[in-house]
């Protein structure tokens, strides 16, 4: 059967959802992935499957075959992406993910000639991560295309899924990460804490190493860039500790135990707290004259988010709307791309 697209990852929380909202759109992609629970998921749904692992290049190029697009969905990325990539470009497939990882963007992006010359598309981070404060950061830069320093700041309410969960842990003691000069810089976790209004008035924000540090940089140019987020004043007292606890937190024993923890948990946020949930962002650039531009956007909740961003992108990948070599979502299709999708509005200050 030549299929069009595959979603690796769909027995996932957010690979699920994804695939929802695939059939919502009349999208039937091939669904693949390590486990035979993906053969029942397919089978519910009249689609294709092909059972394959990451860890089998050759394997996992056949399964490509006759597919044009794959998105990837099985994550800790930074463990995953390389090997789909690598099948991706073998089998002259364009590649999306939902990443939020800075060290999965910059690999990527570290191997734009490679992709160009295969005529691939490499664009990750296509949900939460980072496709609103992407698309937030190079409208910023329109506006002020002299900016010379970038603030991004989010909050999103709703929950967290086992994946994003295992994903923090996994990194809890790498510290935090800001981009000075046009240069990543590794800063402490919690390395800073400021007020924002993200629509509701004046919150505290801390610093977060987010996608953002990565991909605003190839989406604009802009060379001192700084992502915040909206967290408890018990999240800052542990992000701060775990500048002295790193050893500790990452030794076997503890990740065992925070990892089995997850595990225990729901697989994410129900479809309730989805409804209930939503997300807010605040963008400000400044030039070297002292010039500042301001933005606000809001949205669904984050997964929500995702999913229709998600497939938006891809459906955009599969009419042609696909240039060569590394993306970010803004790159690709444009800083209004995530207007489009439902119930995210943008705002600009004064």
């Amino acid at each position: 059967m030549n299929a069009s697209a595959l979603l690796y990852g769909p027995t996932g929380y957010t690979g699920a959802l994804i695939l929802h909202r695939c059939l919502e759109r009349g999208l039937r992609p091939v669904l693949a992935g390590r486990s035979e629970a993906v053969r029942s998921m397919a089978a519910a749904h009249g689609l294709e499957a092909r059972i394959v692992g990451l860890d089998d290049l050759v394997a996992l190029r056949e399964a490509l075959g006759g597919v044009r697009a794959v998105l990837h969905c099985a994550g800790p990325f930074s463990r995953t992406s390389r090997s789909m990539a690598d099948a991706c470009l073998a089998a002259k497939a364009h590649y999306l993910d939902i990443t939020g990882e800075i060290g999965v963007f910059e690999a990527l992006a570290a191997r734009s000639a490679e992709a160009e010359a295969a005529g691939v598309m490499l664009l990750p981070g296509v949900g939460f991560d980072v496709v609103p404060s992407d698309c937030l950061a190079a409208h910023l830069k329109r506006r002020l295309p002299g900016a010379t320093s970038l603030i991004l700041a989010f909050q999103s309410s709703g929950g967290v899924s086992r994946g994003t969960a295992t994903t923090m842990v996994q990194n809890i003691s790498r510290g935090g990460a800001i981009r000075r000069g046009g240069r990543i810089v590794p800063v402490p976790a919690a390395w800073k804490t400021r007020l924002v209004d993200l629509g509701r008035g004046p919150v505290a924000v801390t610093t977060i190493p987010w996608g953002d540090v990565a991909t605003a940089w190839y989406s604009t140019g802009i060379p001192d860039i700084e992502v915040y987020t909206r967290i408890g004043r018990g999240t800052r007292a542990f992000l701060i500790a775990s500048r002295y606890l790193g050893p500790v937190l990452s030794s076997g024993p503890v990740q065992r135990f925070l990892l089995g923890r997850i595990r225990s948990g729901a697989p994410g946020p129900d479809a309730a707290a989805r409804a209930r949930g939503g997300c807010r962002l605040f963008g400000e650039v400044r030039d070297s004259a002292g010039t500042v531009c301001r933005a606000r956007l809001s949205g669904p909740e984050g997964y929500s988010l995702t999913a229709h961003a998600a497939v938006a992108a891809l459906e955009k990948t599969l009419a042609g709307e696909a240039t060569p070599g590394f993306r970010t979502p803004s790159m690709a299709f444009g800083p209004d791309f995530v207007l489009g999708l439902d119930g995210v509005h943008r705002e600009d200050l004064p």
